[in-house]
């Protein structure tokens, strides 16, 4: 909720889609036990990241207000570090953060939005939504495979709670 009383995700309407980047997946999974993957400390190290990506958590508090400090390794061992700072858990509707390095005001931080759409199949669609602080700095991370990496992501997801 923001300080009018309304739910941050309707903020994102107005922001301009030239800075985002949207990924969608349906997972054979109710919304709970998909929100649950997210938001669980023991669960979302086990699939979050890219194939072959390993996550090392230095400190993980996935509530409102908390933070998640970890490493992503790639499989050549090359460390990306990485800080979620969590602006809502909204259980099982939506987990909104800033994203970026671990480094206190990263420039090239980004806001993430997922949300948990729940069909009348038992399935449920997950949108991961990346607002980026530019255009430039958008295509910067499409250039590099942040929406390729992104899929695969939501793909490890699907397999984790489909398993």
């Amino acid at each position: 909720m923001n300080e009018h009383g309304k739910n941050s995700t309707s903020e994102w309407a107005a922001w301009p889609t030239e800075r985002e980047i949207v990924i969608a997946r349906v997972v054979d999974a109710d919304r709970k036990t998909a929100f649950r993957a997210w938001s669980d400390p023991s669960q979302i190290v086990q699939w979050f990241g890219p194939d072959g990506f390993q996550i090392e958590s230095h400190k993980i508090d996935i509530r409102t207000g908390g933070v998640w400090r970890f490493d992503m390794i790639s499989p050549d061992g090359t460390r990306f570090s990485n800080r979620m700072e969590f602006l809502q858990v909204e259980a099982p509707n939506a987990i909104e953060a800033i994203h970026g390095a671990d480094v206190d005001d990263d420039p090239d931080r980004f806001r993430l939005l997922v949300t948990f759409d729940e069909q009348d199949n038992g399935k449920t669609v997950i949108t991961l939504r990346q607002m980026h602080p530019s255009a430039e700095r958008r295509s910067i991370v499409i250039g590099f495979g942040a929406v390729e990496y992104g899929t695969q992501t939501l793909d490890k997801l699907a397999r984790h709670v489909g398993g």
